[in-house]
């Protein structure tokens, strides 16, 4: 839970407020200080926002311990027209897009308009939106475009380096760190050694896997898409080998060995994939390297392809499915997929506005894996109760003495979800006990 800490840093914010108007120093810098904070308040309260519902609203007070703490909790439409006006009253008061290299890293107009957007779609979604009012997908279509008509951000053409590269088109605010080789060591294959002696900590599902499309972009599961489970890693998008580690996969100057008693799963030590796949986003493209180096690892928050996807949804549940077909084209094409006769990059021609809510879903799982979307995405699309209550598969590949591969999907885990309860997080104990003006949330009492 988030909600300790980020009143914590909205009282940060809130005391920085008050005090940062008697300090003699550059007016440009003083303005550009004052929005960012009131920016880092504001995305402390989307956090609590995602997870608990409506929150309690302190605005620019400053509490003391001789306070009486009786404040309620505000709708979520309150919460959200407060962010939003938030944003809107500093934006133009932040640095504008793109941010010199000296600055990378601080908070940008886009930064702003992106959580504006991001905000409102979460508002708009089925969890928050109950009566399906079309005003507010009108509202998040809105603030997605107005990202895209910054004109200042773009997809690059190489997936990998958007994480990889310290500052690029596409990144819109990113979380970083000094150059590290930590992740490499975490998540590639275990069967490297010194120097490269990697954990391998993270299992991506077979789900996962199969949600990925063909290089035409047809679904694995369409008779002409040419899947082949005997060669089930064969011609698929190339977004695959860039997020997952599959057997077969090039990995410091060999491949990786996913077997049963291959080099990557030896069946002989502890830790080892529990799915028959390892974590490739996020890692720099050690391919070919022999040894792991210092890397730039981005860890986007913002990024323009979200926004695209933002774009793509909202105008599709305002009947605009064009316009969504129009975003999905793009991210297909940096992907690798081939266009098509038909040049919709394997989509389905004529969807109806279903199809094209399923086909975003699935767009936004690959696109964005592993990038702390999906969790938040099954919630407010209420569909967690459905894709969060089944069994999760890996892939068990055998080698015979031939050195011939045989493929069997098996399920490794057994997840649930309960419903109302896990769509929003429970408020503290301490929190509801010392408070009875703050009420639970459904579930949880």
């Amino acid at each position: 839970g988030t909600w300790y800490p980020d009143y914590e840093a909205i009282r940060n914010v809130n005391l920085f407020l008050s005090h940062i108007d008697v300090v003699p120093m550059d007016s440009e810098t003083k303005q550009y200080w004052k929005a960012e904070a009131r920016f880092i308040r504001a995305i402390n309260y989307f956090e609590m926002m995602k997870r608990y519902g409506g929150v309690v609203l302190v605005g620019d007070k400053l509490f003391s311990q001789d306070d009486e703490m009786t404040m309620s909790r505000s709708s979520f439409d309150d919460c959200v027209q407060y962010v939003v006006g938030e944003l809107d009253a500093i934006t133009d008061s932040l640095r504008p897009d793109p941010v010199s290299a000296a600055d990378l890293g601080r908070i940008s107009q886009g930064a702003a308009l992106a959580l504006k957007a991001r905000v409102l779609l979460y508002a708009a979604s089925p969890l928050n939106n109950a009566d399906g009012d079309l005003g507010k997908w009108q509202k998040a279509a809105d603030a997605a475009e107005a990202v895209i008509d910054l004109h200042q951000f773009s997809l690059v053409d190489d997936f990998v380096s958007v994480f990889t590269t310290r500052q690029n088109s596409e990144v819109i605010l990113a979380y970083q760190r000094a150059q590290t080789q930590d992740l490499e060591r975490d998540n590639a294959p275990v069967g490297f050694g010194e120097p490269n002696l990697s954990n391998g900590y993270v299992s991506p599902t077979q789900e996962l896997v199969d949600a990925f499309p063909m290089e035409n972009g047809l679904a694995i599961t369409d008779p002409a898409s040419g899947y082949d489970p005997g060669h089930p890693y064969d011609n698929r998008d190339p977004r695959l080998g860039a997020t997952v580690f599959y057997n077969g996969s090039q990995w410091l100057k060999r491949k990786v060995e996913t077997f049963d008693g291959g080099l990557d799963k030896p069946n002989k030590v502890q830790r080892q994939t529990r799915t028959g796949y390892y974590m490739r986003k996020f890692l720099a493209d050690n391919s070919n390297q022999g040894a792991y180096s210092n890397e730039n690892h981005n860890f986007p928050i913002f990024r323009y392809a979200g926004i695209l996807l933002d774009y793509a949804e909202a105008e599709n549940e305002l009947g605009e499915t064009a316009v969504a077909y129009e975003q999905l084209e793009q991210i297909r094409k940096r992907a690798g997929i081939a266009a098509g006769d038909d040049g919709l990059y394997g989509l389905k021609e004529n969807m109806t506005m279903d199809e094209m809510r399923e086909a975003i879903h699935n767009e936004r799982r690959i696109e964005m894996a592993f990038e702390e979307q999906r969790f938040w995405d099954e919630r407010r699309w209420k569909t967690a109760e459905t894709d969060f209550n089944t069994t999760l598969h890996g892939m068990v590949i055998t080698r015979d003495a031939d050195g011939n591969l045989s493929y069997q999907v098996t399920p490794v885990a057994t997840i649930l979800f309960t419903t109302p309860k896990m769509y929003l997080y429970p408020i503290p104990y301490k929190e509801t006990a010392g408070n009875p003006s703050v009420t639970q949330n459904p579930g949880w009492e």
